[in-house]
C-alpha cells in the first residue's frame, strides 16, 4: 500500500550515512514505464532549495524516469554549488541507472528532493555513493523504505494507495514540522499506473493539492523544499477521465495530508476549523487560515480550553464577508457561541481526546472550507529550538 502499488514502479531506501542515527536516508523512485509523464507543485516560498529549482526544469520537459531523495540536509540556500550538487545528484543517477540498469535516461529526466537543515552543504562524498547503492536495491516492493529513507523530524513513514477498477494511485511523503499553506513542508511522489498525458496530469495534481496538502497548516511556518511530484506509467493500459483520476489523486493527497497533519512536531491535538456559510470559497479559506494561525487559539487547546472568543478574534482579522453579530461557533459539536455571543456552556464541551471539531457560520453564503491544524505544545517548542544542534 505505498508508492510501488501502481504497476510499473521500483523504489528503494538506504542508509548512507547523512543521517547520523544511521537510519534510511536516501530514497529512489524509479517510473518503468511505458509512459513517462509527470506534473509537481512546488513551494511558493521565494527562496526555494536548489533541488526545487532544478526539479521544476526538469518537469518543464515533461518527463520524469526518475526520483532521487535525500533527508538529512535540505541543501537550501547553499549558493551556485549547491545547484551543481543537484546536476551533480542527477546525472550520477542517471548514469547509474543507465549502466547497471539499461535504462535510457538522462540527467534531465531525473527530480531531485532533499529535506532537513537550511543552510549546509551536503556530504556528495556520502550521497552519490548512497545513489549507487538505491539503485542496486530498487525492488518493485520497496516504496515502504523510500518512505522511511524520506523522514526527518516524522516519527512514522507516510504511505497510501487508491484502487481503482483495473489501475491505482500510490503515494509516499515526509512531513511533521513547518506545515504551513502552499504547500506545507513535504516531500510527496504519488505514482499512477493509469495513463495519462501532461496537462491531465496537472490538472488533476493541482486540483488535489488545492484542497489537501494546501489546507493544512500546523504551525504557520513554509518550506523551502516543498514538492508534489506525480508520476504516470501507463502500465495499466487504463486511460480515466480528468474526473477519475483527480478523485483518486485527491484521494491518496487527502490521507497523506492527514497523515502529516497526525504527526506534526509535539501535537496532542487534531483540528478540522471548518468554516460554512461563507460568501466565497476564498472567504472560508482565508477564516479558516486565520484561526487555523492563531497562537492564541492553537495554545487554548493544548490546554483543553474551548476558548470561542480567541476564535472570534482571529475571524476578525480578515477582510472576509461575515457581521459579527451573526457568527455562531461549535466546539465539538457544542455551540458555545451564537450571533456572535456567548450560547452553550463551554463547559460541555469534550476536549479529552485528539480529536478537535470547530465549526464557524458567517451566514453570509453557501461555500464552504476546511483547515486542518494542531494545537502549540510544550514540546514543539522543545523540538524545534533543539533542532539543528
Amino acid at each position: 500500500m505505498t508508492v510501488t502499488h501502481p504497476k510499473g514502479f521500483r523504489a528503494s531506501g538506504v542508509a548512507a550515512g547523512l543521517k547520523t542515527s544511521g537510519n534510511l536516508d536516501v530514497a529512489l523512485v524509479v517510473n518503468d514505464g511505458p509512459d513517462y509523464t509527470a506534473a509537481a507543485v512546488f513551494t511558493a516560498n521565494r527562496v526555494k532549495a536548489a533541488p526545487v529549482l532544478w526539479s521544476q526544469q526538469v518537469v518543464k520537459g515533461g518527463v520524469i524516469r526518475a526520483v532521487v531523495l535525500n533527508s538529512g540536509g535540505a541543501n537550501a540556500c547553499t549558493g551556485s554549488q549547491g545547484f551543481r550538487d543537484t546536476h551533480a545528484t542527477a546525472e550520477h543517477t542517471a548514469s547509474t541507472l543507465r549502466t547497471t540498469k539499461k535504462m535510457m535516461i538522462g540527467p534531465g529526466d531525473v527530480a531531485v528532493c532533499s529535506t532537513g537543515l537550511i543552510g549546509e552543504l551536503l556530504p556528495m562524498d556520502k550521497l552519490l555513493p548512497g545513489v549507487n547503492a538505491a539503485v542496486k536495491a530498487l525492488a518493485a516492493d520497496g516504496g515502504e523504505q523510500a518512505a522511511q529513507a524520506i523522514m526527518t523530524t516524522d516519527t512514522v513513514a507516510k504511505n497510501s494507495v487508491a484502487s481503482r477498477d483495473g489501475w491505482s494511485v500510490g503515494g509516499i511523503a515526509k512531513g511533521a514540522g513547518m506545515l504551513a499553506p502552499a504547500l506545507a513542508t513535504m516531500l510527496v511522489v504519488i505514482t499512477t499506473d493509469a495513463s495519462a498525458d501532461n496537462e491531465t496530469l496537472d490538472a488533476a495534481l493541482r486540483a488535489a493539492t488545492r484542497v489537501t496538502f494546501d489546507r493544512i497548516d500546523a504551525d504557520g511556518c513554509m518550506s523551502t523544499n516543498d514538492t508534489v511530484l506525480l508520476l504516470a506509467s501507463g502500465a495499466s493500459d487504463r486511460q480515466p477521465s480528468l474526473e477519475e483520476l483527480t478523485a483518486a489523486v485527491t484521494e491518496v493527497c487527502h490521507d497523506l495530508a492527514q497523515q502529516l497533519i497526525t504527526d506534526a512536531e509535539g501535537a496532542t491535538k487534531h483540528i478540522a476549523i471548518e468554516v460554512a456559510g461563507a460568501a466565497t470559497e476564498a472567504d472560508a479559506v482565508q477564516v479558516g487560515r486565520s484561526v487555523a494561525g492563531n497562537n492564541l487559539v492553537k495554545t487554548a487547546f493544548f490546554g483543553n480550553d474551548p476558548n470561542w472568543g480567541r476564535i472570534l478574534a482571529a475571524v476578525g482579522t480578515t477582510t472576509a464577508a461575515f457581521e459579527a453579530d451573526r457568527i455562531d461557533v461549535a466546539i465539538n459539536g457544542v455551540w458555545v457561541c451564537r450571533n456572535g455571543a456567548a450560547a452553550e456552556d463551554r463547559s460541555k464541551v469534550d476536549l479529552s481526546g485528539r480529536d478537535v471539531r470547530v465549526t464557524i457560520n458567517l451566514h453570509e453564503g453557501e461555500l464552504n472550507a476546511t483547515i486542518w491544524t494542531t494545537d502549540l505544545s510544550h514540546a514543539y517548542v522543545h523540538e524545534n529550538s533543539a533542532y539543528s544542534s
